[in-house]
């Protein structure tokens, strides 16, 4: 089936998806952010400890080109979230980032649709964690996968701007009472998870950070 249904949870009251807004500096550059998971939707909708509201549209992906970061290594996304945001504040990161970003980074420029992992909390934890040389290579598919965080679709092009249609359900208010509550419980779960990975001895950290730049 070419036609996904995608959520998208916001603190704002209205949607107006559009081409070429967003911030740059989110995980995969300007665009709009959605996922297949109406669960994660209400979730992300009042991570900033605000009420917010839940947004249901279709997205006919047949003649877009979509790039799924979970068919590359991991490293790859770890480029691409580097070449947005800042895993660390670290002289040694600001000094080696841009060689890693430059070796690593894929083109996406001709690519409609990135879809991957969400770089917020948890897995934005991973990132740091890996460019610290605190955790193994060989080890970060499987971070990735911990906590059941989710995958995002980040609409880039224009094209696909075109084959997205909003379904014009009434809008579904969530609440930040019930919500905010089940997201902060994935993330520490999440994290906890993660702990224990980098803390078992499965973590050598003979691959790590330090041998791709």
């Amino acid at each position: 089936m070419s036609v996904l249904t995608l959520y998208h949870g916001s603190p704002n009251p209205t949607l107006e998806p559009q081409f070429g807004k967003g911030r740059e500096h989110h995980d995969y550059g300007k665009g709009l952010y959605l996922t297949p998971d109406i669960q994660l939707a209400r979730e992300w909708a009042v991570c900033n400890e605000t009420d917010g509201y839940l947004y249901k549209l279709d997205l006919d992906i047949e003649s877009l080109n979509v790039l799924d970061f979970d068919e590359y290594d991991p490293l790859i996304w770890i480029a691409e979230l580097m070449s947005h945001r800042e895993a660390d504040d670290s002289i040694r990161y600001k000094r080696f980032a841009p060689q890693f970003v430059e070796k690593y980074k894929l083109d996406t420029s001709t690519y409609d649709i990135i879809k991957g992992w969400r770089a917020d909390a948890s897995y934005f934890l991973i990132a740091k964690r890996f460019v610290r040389d605190e955790l193994d290579a060989s080890l970060l598919r499987e971070a990735l996968k911990l906590g059941d965080l989710g995958i995002q679709y980040c609409i880039k092009s224009k094209q696909a701007f075109e084959a997205l249609k909003q379904v014009y359900d009434p809008v579904e208010e969530i609440s930040m009472d019930i919500y905010l509550e089940k997201y902060n419980e994935r993330d520490l779960a999440a994290r906890k998870s993660l702990y224990d990975l980098i803390n078992s001895e499965r973590n050598t950290l003979k691959d790590t950070f330090r041998n791709y730049i």
